[in-house]
């Protein structure tokens, strides 16, 4: 049995081995060092501001803990595993610095709040970096788009070739995408940064204290509104591990195209040597392999947030242990969403593009057709009779082993006698690029409009 703990006191025996490791927590909560030692700072001044302790007690107090956070910085903190977690770890090694006076520190809260302060912060924090590491990425993908505004390339659906693009309008897509994860990064970090410090167990206190003013020299945004759901609140955590999926489903569809692109058979792409592999049989391969990774990572963040739901579903009021299991989840989310935001940036900085492949691919997939169509409608021809006549045309060059470009003014006015010379220039692929200039489109103008709306976003976030 191991030695009672600093809350054994109604307990005759201590804890078994076997539980004392299966409980333990500061093997991994320990992350949370510096936002625990903050969250005591603030705490104990806030004491003394309320006359619970007196400042000099409070700057004792204060004094001890950073000696704490230095050792803890330099390696040379004992971490204890009988001690459970973190907060115990600390408060323990400041009453061997300061001596009894230590054990004042925890007047006024619970282990219960102070994990969901230490916690609230460090996630704010996470999400913060996440911002940083998004907007790097929109930047690297405009920057990008503005490189390969004149390249065209096909757009899909299905799949399937439907209408060509600019490859800087294809970019901007997931310049979007992760534009909106910036944002719903930011609209958690608000709802996470709402101290709950001051709720104790579950009940409040009977202590005077000022939660406000902990929470505003913690740079937060509030105190909690009711002591039963600050403790037991961690939709914070969910919904922070949420977004991490989104981006991670987000860089996921890039990574498939990359994917896709690096093949041989597109040739869209050309990786660099430092984000990609080889074979240990055949000495031609060039694998993708950051990509597929990347691509399979999304699967592990996705598991962390079933992980946290499940864990919340059928939790009563207010704390329960199981919440220790809380951490790991979104530790693992944090890593993994960090490392891919950055390499992503990385890789894709470094990415070349062949415009002549894509130029290549737009002629095998009769991505003029609608152009056609539309044509036929400019000379009074209902749509769905165009729609007919334009199907028609690509049969018969797709027989003939041609493009509808390809094909003879003769040729296409067996079709209709309403299509004359300037056809020709309507089957253009820059034509039918460039005539798509509607708000959010694929023309040269749209997607000039594009990268500088995003240009000025950027430049608003520093």
């Amino acid at each position: 049995m191991a030695d009672k703990k600093m809350w054994g006191g109604r307990f005759a025996e201590g804890t078994a081995s076997s539980v004392e490791e299966y409980t333990e927590s500061q093997s991994f909560d320990r992350v949370l060092f510096e936002e625990d030692i903050q969250g005591s700072m603030a705490h104990a001044r806030m004491l003394a501001r309320q006359g619970v302790l007196t400042s000099d007690e409070a700057e004792a107090i204060v004094v001890g803990l950073g000696r704490v956070r230095d050792e803890i910085e330099s390696g040379e903190f004992v971490w204890r595993r009988e001690l459970e977690d973190v907060h115990m770890n600390i408060e323990s090694r400041l009453t061997e610095i300061i001596g009894p006076l230590g054990g004042k520190l925890h007047t006024g809260r619970s282990r219960n709040d102070q994990v969901g302060l230490d916690f609230r912060l460090h996630v704010a924090r996470r999400l913060d970096e996440w911002r940083d590491l998004l907007a790097a990425l929109v930047s690297v993908l405009v920057d990008k788009a503005h490189e390969n505004r004149a390249v065209l390339l096909p757009g899909c659906t299905h799949f399937q070739p439907a209408q060509p693009v600019s490859l800087a309008h294809h970019l901007l897509a997931y310049a979007q995408m992760f534009k909106r994860d910036h944002q719903r990064a930011g609209d958690c970090a608000g709802r996470t940064r709402i101290s709950p410090l001051g709720a104790a167990a579950l009940a409040g206190t009977t202590y005077p204290l000022d939660p406000a003013s902990v929470a505003e020299e913690l740079g937060m945004d509030g105190a909690f509104a009711n002591s039963l759901d600050a403790v037991s609140d961690r939709d914070f955590a969910i919904e922070a591990v949420f977004d991490a999926t989104l981006i991670m489903a987000h860089l996921s569809r890039l990574c498939e195209e990359i994917i896709i692109w690096a093949n041989p058979a597109f040739g869209f792409v050309a990786l660099p040597d430092a984000f990609t592999t080889g074979s240990s049989i055949m000495p031609q391969k060039k694998n993708p392999d950051v990509a597929e990774l990347m691509r399979g990572k999304t699967g592990r963040v996705y598991g962390s947030l079933t992980t946290l739901l499940t864990l919340v579903k059928g939790l009563p009021l207010a704390y329960n242990r199981d919440m220790q299991e809380d951490k790991e989840p979104f530790f693992d989310a944090d890593r993994t969403v960090r490392a891919s935001l950055s390499i992503m940036a990385d890789m894709l900085q470094e990415t070349g593009f062949n415009a002549d492949a894509m130029r290549a691919a737009l002629s095998k997939g009769f991505l003029n057709a609608t152009e056609l169509a539309d044509y036929l409608v400019g000379k009074g021809l209902p749509f769905r009779e165009a729609h007919h006549v334009s199907g028609a045309a690509v049969g018969y060059a797709e027989r003939a082993g041609k493009g509808l470009e390809d094909l003879s003014l003769d040729e296409l006015r067996s079709f209709s006698a309403l299509i004359d010379q300037d056809v020709m220039e309507t089957l253009k692929y820059e034509t039918a690029v460039a005539r798509r200039e509607a708000p959010g489109g694929t023309g040269p103008n749209s997607v000039d409009r594009q990268i500088s709306d995003l240009t000025t976003w950027l430049d608003s976030l520093e």
